[in-house]
């Protein structure tokens, strides 16, 4: 089945959905400053951070998400002013270093949602900032002291704004697909590169750069490209630089557009073999159960019983896949499956990786690493990540027990694990899987070589 990738989105359709985004956003803040006390609301877009005390280097500069969430502002020292009634205002600090110019903020027609005032030194901005109680939202406390707000990232109005970010607008939707279809290209140059031969990690990882056209701290997350046993390492990064000649590929790496992330995990497994032929039925059936659990993430279920039903049908898998002759009702009861599936179903996709505001209530203690405890409801973007692994440290537990082939886990530890991951976004008709629109496949037996 060919990829088929949708059009980049013209910077029309971009512009006018995202005035209507700043309308609402502006709507919602009114009413979060006035349930919080607060007369403003200043944000900071951020300050670049040393990369150790003991040097003077410094990370590039990862933009506040809560300004993002206005426009797509990657300079460090300015501040956007938010009033209710008024049309939000952005500081700009215009940077003259030679040193270093700074990132690309995109298409100017960011900039047309505000009343924009350009400085070129810090101390410009104190006169610019409203009076009143002014809360100030950001990580640099230097700054809000030199700007004379006392009251930093306070709780009830954080939280507040945190909910604005729950239900995404038309012009977040737009940007969450986008950044599906680049991720999208940088999965189909990996899968057909693992395919045709055997190249290190590393190699892997500045190829999925190359084909998304980002630089590494553009990614939403560092990119997690395993081969074979490093696939048990849920988060692999330490990429190996010479050729291991393994048979399997978990790929989970996303791309970023306009400040919002995709995260998306593809495995293959190539080659012949008993274990490599296990290892594909494996992916197989996480496959298919991927797809019913995609399917089932319906408005008004708890998102934790999605979770419940993610190791109920990993307990089918394994069954299916020989690994164990216990019933699926053994398998869960036991607490087995979550040595297989340790970490949650999924999480809150926005303008970071595991976004905020569905995780108000806390999972309970046999789910500690679920991200994601909301009840479902229409404008939220989520994960769906089932995964089924072979990691010896959680495996040790279980190998007294009878009704596993410890033979054939073995085999199939040498592959490391599987996972299988999309992006939903919950529409009044269904669900809209960012993903499976641009990346049809989940996985599978890639190619014999």
């Amino acid at each position: 089945m060919p990829n088929v990738i949708k059009a980049v989105p013209t910077l029309p359709e971009l512009a006018t959905l995202h005035a209507d985004h700043v309308t609402q956003l502006l709507h919602g803040a009114a009413g979060a400053l006035a349930a919080s006390g607060f007369d403003a609301l200043v944000i900071h877009s951020g300050t670049p951070v040393l990369r150790t005390r003991f040097d003077d280097n410094y990370w590039p500069l990862r933009p506040n998400p809560y300004l993002q969430h206005w426009l797509p502002l990657t300079e460090p020292g300015c501040a956007l002013v938010v009033q209710a009634g008024l049309r939000p205002r952005l500081l700009r600090l215009l940077s003259t270093s030679y040193w270093e110019a700074p990132a690309n903020s995109g298409p100017t027609h960011i900039f047309n949602a505000f009343d924009l005032i350009e400085v070129t030194q810090t101390a410009q901005l104190r006169s610019l900032l409203p009076r009143g109680r002014v809360a100030f939202v950001g990580e640099d406390l230097e700054a809000a002291t030199a700007w004379g707000i006392p009251e930093v990232n306070p709780r009830s109005l954080l939280e507040a704004l945190d909910q604005l970010r729950v239900h995404k607008t038309a012009y977040e939707i737009l940007c969450l697909a986008e950044a599906n279809r680049r991720a999208a290209a940088g999965h189909e140059e990996l899968r057909a590169l693992f395919a045709s031969g055997d190249r290190a990690e590393l190699s892997l990882h500045l190829a999925y750069l190359d084909r998304t056209g980002q630089d590494d701290p553009e990614t939403p997350y560092k990119n997690i490209v395993a081969l074979g046993k490093h696939a048990a390492t849920l988060h692999h990064v330490s990429y190996d630089k010479q050729g291991s000649g393994g048979q399997s590929l978990l790929l989970d790496a996303g791309a970023s557009f306009a400040g919002y992330c995709s995260d998306v995990t593809r495995t293959w497994v190539k080659g012949g073999g008993v274990a490599a032929s296990a290892f594909a039925g494996l992916v197989s059936g996480l496959e298919v159960m991927q797809q019913e659990l995609c399917a089932e993430a319906t408005v008004g279920k708890h998102y934790e019983s999605l979770h419940d039903e993610a190791h109920r049908k990993v307990a089918g898998v394994l069954r299916e896949a020989s690994v164990s002759t216990l019933s699926e009702a053994e398998l869960v009861g036991s607490g087995a499956t979550r040595a297989f599936l340790p970490h949650g179903l999924g999480h809150s996709l926005g303008l970071v990786c595991h976004d905020v505001g569905c995780a108000l209530v806390k999972p309970r203690a046999d789910n500690p690493w679920l991200r994601n405890t909301s009840v479902i409801a229409e404008g939220q973007c989520f994960t769906i990540e089932p995964g089924i692994y072979f990691i010896d440290s959680l495996l040790a537990p279980l190998r007294g027990r009878p009704g596993f082939d410890w033979k054939l886990v073995d085999a199939l530890a040498q592959l490391g694990g599987v996972r299988i991951e999309d992006d939903l976004v919950v529409t009044s008709s269904g669900n809209r899987n960012l993903t499976r629109e641009v990346l049809p496949r989940g996985g599978g037996k890639v190619s014999v070589v």
